[in-house]
C-alpha cells in the first residue's frame, strides 16, 4: 500500500508539473476546494460560474477544504486521491481473507486489484471525487458480505458497529457524486434481493433513492438554474433526469440501439477481458450492483465514458472485484493457473494501462515547459488571470481564472490583470486563431503591457493600479 500510494502520487504529481493536468478537471475541483477554504462562494469561473452544489453536489469537497486551510496546495486532491486507491489494496485483502481464500490467494486478488488498468490510470486523470468512494463502495460490500454469526447474533441481526460503518459508507459514497445515489440503490436491491441483509438493503435502497431526487430535482437546479449537465449527454432520450429515466422504458428501441454497438462491445471487452478468468455464471450477482453504472455509460453520447482511462468506470470496480474473489474462493475459474492469472494481470496492465505516455504525450509541451514556469511566477497571487488549460491547475488559487477562449471580447479581456498565451500549445477550450486574436487584442489595449516573451510564451500585464506590480 505504500509502495502504490508513493507510485500513484508520483505519477500524478510528474504528470501535474509537465502541464498535462487540465483546467477540467483538476483545475476546476482545485478552485471550488480553494474557495471554500477561504470563505469565497465556491464557483468555477472558467466555466460558466458554475457552484459547487450545482454540478456534481460533491459535498466532499467542504471537508477537503479543511487541509488547505492548513497550507493550500492542489496536491492535496492528488495525494487524497492517490491514498484512497493505494489504501483500497488492503481493503481487498481484507474482503478476501473473510471470503474465505488463503494468504497466496488473497496476496493473487491484491496484485489483480492494482493491476488492473483502470486503477493506474483514473489516478493519472487529473482528480475525480467519485474516486474517493472507491474505499467507501469496497467497505459497505465488506460489511454487507460479513456473514459473522456469534452467541445472540445472527445473519438478519447485524452488530451496531457494523450499521454505523454501513451508513457512514453510504454517507462518504454519496457526497463524492449525485449519481453514485443509483448505485448506492443498486446495492440496496444486491444486498436486500441477493444477500439477503434487508436492513442494509433498506437502508441502502431509501437513502440512494431520497438523494438522487433530492440532488437532481432541487440541489442541482436551485444551484444552476438548469437541469444536471450530464443531461446533455443524453439529449436523444429527452431534456431532463426523469424525462431520460422515463423514455428509458418507453422508447427500448432507442436504447438498444446504443446498447447493441460496436462502441458498446468495445467497452465490454475493455472492462471484462483482464479479467476473463473469473467472470463464469455462479458469481455473478454482485454485478447487478454495476447495472446503473453499465446503464449511464453504454447510453451517453459522450464515448469517453467508455474506456479505462477515465473515472466514469470506477463505481463498477468494486463489485468486480467481489465477483473475482468469489470465483477464487469456490474455485470457479476459466482458468485456475495462479501464475496465469498474475501473468494475464500482468500483460492487461502493459496494454491499457497508460504509463507510456511519460514517455510521448506527456512531453508534448517540454519545448514551452521552462517559460511557462517563469511566465507563472511572474503573475501575483491574486491576479484575475487568462491562461491555457494546462496551466489553469497552476494558478487556480484565485476567484477569477479563464481559459483563452474564442468568444471573449477585447473588452472582456481588458478586465482581467494577466493574459498568459502559449501560442504553441492552445489546449483544450482554445484555439490557434483565438490566441492570435487574443494577442492582437493585448497588443491594441494601452492599458496592457507585454512584460514576458520567451518560446512563443507570451504574459501581458496590467501594470500599477491593478497587480500593485
Amino acid at each position: 500500500m505504500g509502495g502504490s500510494f508513493f507510485l500513484f502520487f508520483a505519477c500524478s504529481v510528474i504528470r501535474h508539473l509537465l502541464f498535462q493536468s487540465n483546467a477540467y478537471d483538476l483545475g476546476w475541483f482545485d478552485q471550488l476546494v480553494y474557495l471554500v477554504s477561504v470563505g469565497l462562494p465556491p464557483v468555477v469561473s472558467f466555466a460558466g460560474d458554475y457552484h459547487l452544489l450545482g454540478d456534481h453536489v460533491a459535498v466532499i469537497l467542504y471537508p477537503l477544504a479543511l487541509f488547505y486551510k492548513v497550507y493550500p496546495s492542489v496536491y492535496w486532491l492528488l495525494g487524497v486521491q492517490a491514498l484512497a486507491l493505494a489504501g483500497s489494496g488492503g481493503l481487498v485483502w481484507q474482503l478476501a481473507r473473510r471470503e474465505g481464500l488463503a494468504k497466496p490467494d488473497s496476496w493473487l486478488m491484491v496484485g489483480v486489484y492494482y493491476l488492473y488498468p483502470l486503477v493506474f490510470n483514473v489516478n493519472l486523470y487529473d482528480f475525480h471525487p467519485e474516486v474517493l468512494a472507491f474505499p467507501a463502495l469496497l467497505g459497505a460490500i465488506g460489511i454487507v458480505r460479513s456473514h459473522r454469526i456469534s452467541a445472540g447474533e445472527s445473519r438478519h441481526q447485524p452488530r451496531w458497529r457494523d450499521i454505523l460503518g454501513f451508513i457512514f459508507c453510504l454517507l462518504v459514497i454519496l457526497s463524492c457524486k449525485a449519481v453514485l445515489s443509483l448505485t448506492v440503490a443498486a446495492l440496496g436491491f444486491w444486498a436486500l434481493c441477493l444477500e439477503k441483509r434487508p436492513l442494509y438493503g433498506i437502508l441502502a435502497i431509501s437513502g440512494g433513492i431520497a438523494w438522487f431526487l433530492a440532488t437532481t430535482q432541487w440541489i442541482i437546479p436551485q444551484f444552476s438554474g438548469m437541469e444536471a449537465a450530464a443531461v446533455g449527454r443524453y439529449s436523444y432520450l429527452g431534456d431532463s433526469v426523469l424525462e431520460i429515466a422515463l423514455n428509458v422504458f418507453l422508447k427500448p428501441h432507442l436504447v438498444w440501439g446504443h446498447l447493441l454497438s460496436l462502441s458498446s462491445l468495445e467497452y465490454f471487452l475493455l472492462l471484462f477481458v483482464p479479467v476473463f478468468w473469473g467472470i463464469r455464471w455462479p458469481n455473478l450477482s454482485p454485478l447487478v450492483a454495476t447495472l446503473p453504472t453499465l446503464a449511464i455509460n453504454l447510453l451517453s453520447d459522450n464515448f469517453n465514458q467508455r474506456n479505462l482511462v477515465q473515472q466514469y468506470s470506477v463505481p463498477l470496480f468494486p463489485f468486480l472485484l467481489l465477483t473475482l474473489i468469489l470465483a477464487l474462493s469456490q474455485d470457479q475459474l476459466w482458468v485456475k493457473s495462479r501464475k496465469f492469472i498474475l501473468v494475464w494481470s500482468v500483460l492487461g496492465f502493459l496494454c491499457l494501462a497508460k504509463y507510456s505516455y511519460f514517455g510521448s504525450v506527456y512531453l508534448r509541451k517540454i519545448d514551452t515547459w521552462e517559460a511557462n514556469r517563469q511566465a507563472i511566477a511572474l503573475i501575483p497571487p491574486h491576479a484575475s488571470v487568462i491562461a491555457p488549460s494546462g496551466i489553469v491547475p497552476h494558478l487556480t488559487h484565485r476567484p477569477l481564472i479563464q481559459l483563452p477562449r474564442e468568444e471573449l471580447t477585447p473588452q472582456q479581456v481588458s478586465q482581467f490583470d494577466a493574459i498568459l498565451l502559449d501560442q504553441r500549445h492552445p489546449d483544450f477550450g482554445s484555439s490557434p486563431d483565438a490566441i492570435a486574436r487574443l494577442r492582437q487584442y493585448c497588443q491594441n489595449d494601452p492599458h496592457l503591457t507585454l512584460t514576458f516573451s520567451q518560446d512563443e510564451v507570451l504574459l501581458f500585464q496590467h501594470l500599477g493600479e491593478k497587480t500593485g506590480t
